[in-house]
């Protein structure tokens, strides 16, 4: 069922839920929407990139979309539920098993954590070469302000879980990190929080990109940056933010809800 982004004049909450089935279900649909929404931006690249969301029941388990399948292709019946020992126990997919790696020590790292975003996309990996935090360089940037990490130890494809341990420490508390040589990382209390911070931190980077190509920058100044991230920085922030994609592709791909 799409779910309205702004009713009777007034912004929609996160939903609550009545069951654990209900609750299952609703993000299965957020992550398939998801997924689809990162094809259109143009995140899917090659079989990299995943986007994963604990089970409600079974919170040491998560969702998460199968090796193989195109972004743009992926239906909730699709999904694929993996346990703690990598085991894939519910679906007829394929594990990546770089996304197993990373995600599961997220998860087990991070108990607040519902879901993960991680996928190759052009400016965030370009920016990730330059192994620096991005900088307060506009209001939407300042919603990352003191909030995402760096994670500069590039060993090559991340395969062993110790390596995910490692991504999870550099993490930490926050919502998104900037892995080096690699891509980005987003984490949230909610699907839609943790796709919203992709888009928003792949925009980022290329906006401070496209800034230093011309000049250099003028950095927001530091209490007015801290206020714009508590703001527009927050977990609601970041729910609200994706409603609309969320209205968007459930009316024009339906089909990503079978």
């Amino acid at each position: 069922m799409v779910q309205t982004f702004v009713r009777n004049g007034s912004l929609v909450k996160p939903p609550t839920f009545t069951s654990v089935e209900a609750e299952r279900r609703h993000r299965q649909e957020r992550l398939a929407a998801a997924l689809r929404v990162f094809a259109k931006f143009g995140f899917a690249q090659g079989l990299a990139g995943h986007i994963t969301a604990r089970d409600p029941e079974l919170t040491d388990h998560f969702w998460v979309n199968p090796f193989g399948v195109h972004f743009s292709r992926i239906r909730v019946s699709d999904l694929i539920l993996v346990n703690p020992q990598g085991d894939v126990v519910r679906g007829d997919g394929l594990l990546n098993q770089a996304a197993f790696a990373i995600h599961s020590q997220i998860h087990e790292a991070r108990p607040d954590v519902i879901a993960a975003a991680h996928a190759h996309s052009f400016y965030g990996k370009t920016w990730s070469s330059l192994g620096r935090l991005l900088d307060p360089i506009t209001q939407d940037s300042a919603a990352f302000y003191q909030d995402h990490a760096l994670f500069d130890d590039f060993k090559g494809i991340v395969l062993e879980t110790s390596e995910g341990k490692r991504i999870a420490q550099a993490l930490g508390d926050r919502k998104a990190a900037i892995l080096r040589n690699h891509g980005l990382l987003t984490v949230g209390h909610s699907v839609d929080e943790a796709a919203w911070w992709f888009i928003r931190l792949e925009d980022t980077a290329q906006s401070q990109l496209l800034a230093e190509s011309v000049g250099k920058p003028i950095l927001i100044d530091h209490d007015i940056a801290l206020g714009i991230q508590k703001r527009n920085g927050s977990h609601e922030a970041g729910w609200r933010g994706f409603q609309y994609l969320w209205d968007e592709i459930t009316r024009e791909q339906p089909d990503l809800l079978n």
